[in-house]
């Protein structure tokens, strides 16, 4: 399992680099004792209770990229405090992200309230989504309807290597995605368009496409 360690204070003091070792070696032991590969140490200091800190986005900059499937923290404050908190760990379990910390040696288990305000951020969030796909799909349609080929629009990309590839957009692909749609969403929008392809097909397109990225330019994060 690849893991990224993320250690955070809230001040520049002396005794606080202190803390951020301490974190550091607390975290590299856990890891080990889970049997992770950590691929980054992640340092910062900086407030818990802002989201824009450089730290945070290296982080999820670095689990698209190279794949990362948990995270370890000293405990659930190290990843912010109040909304912050909240709206971090929401992002990480949505990535589909496992959060370990050293306070309860293993997964993080989260508080009630803390539970119940993702669950309801989720439902709210999928009901964003809902509306915004309706919106996509009334506009496509009327596009259609005045004449609009969608198909022409589309630029096919694809390298056949021995057995043929499914033709597939990852143009439109890689759009769709940063509008935040599901690998399912673009697979039934592709389809739409008279693409044969799954949600397997679509993820793996996308994830082959990241992986290029960064054999291509490795230090873009």
């Amino acid at each position: 399992m690849k893991a990224i360690i993320y250690c955070r204070v809230s001040t520049t003091k002396e005794q606080q680099e202190t803390s951020l070792k301490r974190q550091k070696e607390e975290l590299l032991k856990l890891a080990n004792e889970q049997g992770m590969e950590v691929i980054e140490v992640i340092e910062e200091q900086a407030s818990g209770y802002e989201i824009e800190r450089d730290g945070v986005f290296q982080l999820l900059d670095s689990i698209k990229m190279h794949s990362v499937e948990a995270v370890l923290i000293q405990d659930e404050t190290r990843i912010g405090r109040g909304n912050a908190k909240i709206a971090l760990i929401h992002c990480l379990l949505k990535e589909g992200v496992k959060i370990f910390t050293v306070s309860q040696q293993g997964e993080l288990e989260l508080s009630e309230a803390d539970t119940m305000v993702l669950e309801i951020v989720g439902i709210v969030e999928e009901y964003q989504r809902k509306i915004h796909n309706m919106k996509i799909k009334r506009g496509m349609r009327r596009a259609v309807e005045n004449g609009y080929n969608p198909k022409k629009n589309l630029k096919n990309q694809h390298v056949p290597s021995g057995k043929e590839k499914i033709d597939v957009p990852i143009e439109e692909i890689i759009r769709l995605r940063n509008n935040k749609l599901t690998f399912a969403e673009i697979a039934a929008t592709l389809r739409g368009f008279g693409y044969e392809v799954s949600k397997a097909t679509v993820h793996r397109r996308y994830k082959e496409y990241m992986e290029e990225q960064v054999k291509h330019d490795p230090y873009s994060n």
